[in-house]
């Protein structure tokens, strides 16, 4: 039973752990060729920063950014949140990064990781993936894979930072 007791509170604390990560300063270039850090961006916003893992060959990473561009003037006014698209794609497909980002209009800041230096970091495995971080740096929740729809669960979890 002791054990049992044990391994429960090791599984807690490892799982709050996880939430409550910090975001990694990492650099990497935007859509501009300007050097970016990623501490930087949230320790410079007015509210909480979403971080979108995303490649140009992900269908589900492309529908939800897309998506959430629909819902991102609103989700700013109302909570302030500044969503930061981070490309995974390789230095081989990079190259398709800026013009599909054109093509659809998307008001977010755009970040290459080319080499997975911040994916890596914030142990992502499999895009995409979208991390809702706090004022203070830390991640308070995280979701891998997009199904529509989702983004009322994102927006529940923006409104809960703005209550708090």
């Amino acid at each position: 039973m002791i054990r049992y007791f044990t391994l429960l509170s090791l599984s807690a604390c490892c799982l709050t752990s996880a939430l409550a990560q910090d975001i990694p300063s990492i650099e990497l270039k935007d859509l501009g060729d300007l050097t970016v850090d990623t501490r930087a961006l949230v320790d410079e916003a007015d509210g909480p920063v979403l971080f979108c893992f995303w490649a140009t060959w992900c269908s589900p990473c492309k529908r939800e950014l897309n998506n959430y561009a629909d819902l991102y003037t609103d989700w700013q006014e109302e909570t302030g949140v500044e969503i930061v698209a981070v490309s995974i794609d390789d230095p081989r497909s990079m190259m398709r990064v800026k013009p599909y980002v054109n093509s659809v209009g998307w008001d977010y800041t755009i970040l290459l990781d080319p080499n997975k230096a911040f994916a890596r970091a914030m142990q992502v495995n499999n895009v995409p993936h979208t991390f809702l971080v706090n004022a203070e740096g830390n991640v308070v929740w995280q979701h891998n894979n997009y199904a529509d729809g989702d983004e009322d669960e994102l927006y529940e979890e923006l409104l809960k930072l703005g209550a708090e």
